[in-house]
């Protein structure tokens, strides 16, 4: 295999793991401005005050569903053919992409129709106020009809960074945020379409970098090719991609899931104001944790390549390496949150309201960050190597059974307060019980295996 293309299994492993993951951390970090630039741009437009930021803010868990079904098919397809070609299997390899592909049109397509049909009882239900409705219905309505390009974007983007691609991955996404950067204040201030505007801008940048993966993936640079005679659906091909791929899916799934109850509570007990300020921490921490998210997957490739060569130390020197880094980096982070959660809100808006009751609200959020930097680690493991149902469980813990019952438990006693301590004590739980699971049920037994041994 020493003379396979991106071949893994050679050179150094923090190399060949930060080859991927700078241009990944870089995409993950431009990712996210696709809608935080819509945040900056719409909080500052003076005559909605703060009720477009947070009627904005009210689609946040549509778009972490739709983007839930986009990982469930990139995360799922992604470390199978990482580990398929560890072995060889280059055909195995491309039938996992082309059903994924067909699984993520299809999801799309169901996606689109489902939240179209029903777009206002939910935006009700997930928070809008008559005031905010009709900037979270004119935001949602334009962004559901490019869907598709979303979906393809960011659901088939890590088969071209599984293949060793990072700078050809980085670009997928360099190119939609340049477009979208460059057409958000046009269409929201020049063309005065406000909200609808900031839509546009998204499905359009969307669209290019759906083209640009399509076409480097039916192309004759990439390693695995996106073939149409290994687009028919496997039932036991597509279980492993849905298996593994639920990980991912339910981290955006209980994302929304704690979003909603979140804007719920919030809306109950502290009005828009607080949804707004839950609206701007949201977005501080997409855009904090999205270069942690770059490193765990650009060490995804490395691992289960390794994982799938039965090289077990250069497996585990790769948990280490993704490990170490990620941890270092959200010390920095958090550091910068509790020393200037002020100039961070800032950004986004700067209503006196809004600043009064964010500060507090944000240190408390994410007094606690440094575990959940361990979660994100030990989940990057599991999901690498395959594990499918240990990165579900976590997946589930920190939201669903942690943080969902304290958010409507806690503000009985806590008012506001309570929403924001409930994320801090499942960062802390889920990030101990995640990462502890991880060292014992994976990083040590490897460390017991010799290389070529068949893992248990």
């Amino acid at each position: 295999m020493s003379d396979r293309q991106n071949d893994f299994s050679q050179g150094s492993i923090p190399r060949n793991i930060m080859n991927l993951a700078i241009p990944m951390m870089a995409a993950q970090l431009v990712n996210v401005l696709y809608s935080v630039v819509d945040r900056i741009y719409l909080g500052h437009l003076p005559e909605s005050d703060s009720l477009a930021l947070t009627g904005l803010g009210v689609t946040m868990p549509i778009v972490s569903i739709l983007m839930g079904f986009a990982n469930l098919c990139g995360t799922g397809g992604a470390p199978l053919c990482s580990i398929s070609r560890g072995r060889g299997d280059d055909e195995e390899a491309e039938r996992v992409m082309g059903n994924a592909f067909v699984l993520l049109l299809l999801l799309g397509a169901a996606g689109t129709a489902f939240f179209l049909a029903l777009k206002q009882p939910i935006l009700y239900l997930f928070g809008a106020s008559p005031d905010t409705f009709p900037y979270a219905d004119g935001y949602m309505t334009i962004y559901l009809c490019g869907t598709l390009f979303v979906m393809v974007s960011l659901g088939m983007n890590p088969f071209i960074n599984a293949q060793g691609f990072g700078k050809v991955g980085m670009m997928t996404v360099l190119l939609g945020a340049a477009v979208n950067i460059a057409l958000d204040p046009v269409l929201i201030f020049v063309f005065h379409m406000g909200v609808q505007g900031a839509a546009l801008a998204t499905v359009f940048s969307q669209a290019l970098s759906a083209g640009w993966v399509l076409l480097f993936l039916t192309g004759k640079r990439a390693i695995l090719r996106l073939r149409p005679a290994y687009m028919r659906l496997d039932k036991k091909r597509t279980g492993k991609i849905v298996s593994l791929g639920l990980s991912g899916f339910f981290v955006n799934m209980t994302n929304s899931l704690v979003q909603v109850v979140c804007n719920a509570t919030l809306q109950a007990y502290g009005g828009d104001t607080y949804v707004g300020v839950m609206t701007i921490i949201n977005s501080i921490r997409e855009v904090f944790i999205m270069p942690v998210q770059g490193l765990t997957n650009g060490s995804q490739p490395v691992a289960g390549y390794n994982y799938g060569a039965r090289l077990y130390g250069r497996t585990r020197q790769a948990v280490r390496f993704s490990v170490g880094a990620t941890v270092i980096y959200s010390a920095l982070f958090w550091a910068a949150a509790m020393a200037f959660p002020e100039p961070l809100i800032h950004i986004f808006k700067s209503d006196p309201d809004i600043i009064r009751a964010g500060v507090p609200a944000l240190r408390v959020y994410f007094c606690m960050f440094l575990f959940m930097s361990l979660q994100l680690a030990g989940q990057g493991v599991f999901v690498g190597l395959g594990r499918s149902k240990q990165a579900i469980f976590f997946s589930l813990l920190r939201k669903a059974v942690v943080n969902a019952p304290l958010t409507l438990i806690l503000p009985i006693w806590m008012g506001t307060d309570g929403v924001f301590t409930a994320e801090a004590v499942s960062q802390f739980v889920g990030g101990l019980a995640c990462f502890t699971t991880m060292y014992f049920t994976v990083y040590r037994p490897l460390g017991r295996l010799k290389d070529g041994e068949e893992a248990i």
